[in-house]
């Protein structure tokens, strides 16, 4: 009879911690939208929202590489006014779902490439002509890599999410004076920058190795963001963080798919985030072509394996 008894507990019991467990998971969902639509609200206080880039619907028709990986193409565009805006910055996001590994490619803006329907052109061109879909296609033709998701930053996000995130700003060691057409002068040595400093720090060019320069300087904020940004504090913030960039980006990615995204990226353990720059050494020269200016005439083919090694690796 006792035995009865214990077992009719036990019964009862599992609703209750069924219920329970529910309830915490709903709370927990609840929680997560709440800080979602905070971050989105800050956001919206202080927005531009003249900037069409965060606007516009693009069609995109991106999808999985052969390899299995997701790709995200990420571009900083560099809209002036009403001009068609240039990516400025061009980088492609590895992720490998398996291995949960993260490698970064950033492809120089002036590589001489391609464009499908527009003859050769310096590959930043692509985003002006016809969007993320055209720079879609442009590195699909080019390097046969295909790209699942964009995402269109606006700088204005970059310094809002730097100063959300890193109150105290982010370490980084600044290796020369960096003044010239920048809008935050910067001094040479170990220090803590803020938003608008970390923004001129990865967008400056003007010495003697210019884009090179900067392509390194972008690779080196984005380790160091993510070493400082790792563990369990910043993942429990990340559904306010992806919202108060939301209304600086443009992507096709969902908010869930973000987040997830997100979490991988900062939680994972698997190490260093490894890098590649395109062109890779000794694949280009740099002849002066007419209506185009200073070009990297890039070996594709050299460039397209040196890729897929370094993504299938």
């Amino acid at each position: 009879m006792r035995a009865d008894k214990h077992q009719k507990k036990r019964k009862k019991r599992w609703p209750s911690i069924l219920l329970l467990f529910i309830l915490l998971i709903g709370a927990g969902v609840g929680y997560a939208y709440y800080q979602y639509k905070q971050g989105i609200n800050q956001s919206l206080k202080d927005i531009n929202t003249g900037n069409k880039d965060t606007n516009v619907v693009y069609d995109f028709k991106g999808q999985k590489d052969q390899y299995g990986d997701t790709n995200v193409l990420l571009l900083g565009s560099d809209a002036r006014g009403n001009e068609k805006s240039r990516a400025d910055t061009i980088m492609i996001l590895h992720y490998n779902e398996d291995k949960k590994t993260f490698k970064l490619t950033s492809i120089m803006r002036d590589s001489y490439v391609a464009i499908p329907g527009h003859a050769k052109h310096k590959i930043n061109s692509a985003f002006a002509r016809g969007g993320p879909e055209l720079m879609r296609q442009t590195i699909k033709q080019n390097f046969d890599i295909d790209l699942q998701y964009y995402a269109i930053v606006n700088f204005q996000g970059f310094v809002k999410l730097i100063d959300e995130v890193f109150p105290n700003g982010v370490e980084i060691n600044v290796e020369k004076e960096m003044s010239a057409y920048v809008d935050t002068p910067l001094k040479p040595g170990l220090q803590r920058l803020n938003g608008a400093q970390m923004l001129s720090y990865v967008r400056f060019r003007h010495d003697a190795i210019g884009d090179f320069g900067r392509v390194q300087r972008q690779q080196k904020a984005i380790k160091a963001i993510r070493e400082q940004l790792s563990g369990f504090q910043t993942i429990a913030k990340l559904p306010k963080l992806i919202g108060v960039v939301t209304p600086y980006i443009n992507t096709n990615m969902a908010t869930t798919d973000g987040l997830f995204m997100a979490k991988e990226f900062l939680s994972s353990d698997q190490g260093n985030i490894e890098t590649l720059r395109i062109p890779i050494d000794n694949s280009f020269t740099e002849p002066r072509i007419s209506g185009e200016g200073d070009v990297l005439d890039i070996d594709v083919e050299k460039n397209k394996e040196a890729l897929h090694q370094f993504i299938s690796k």
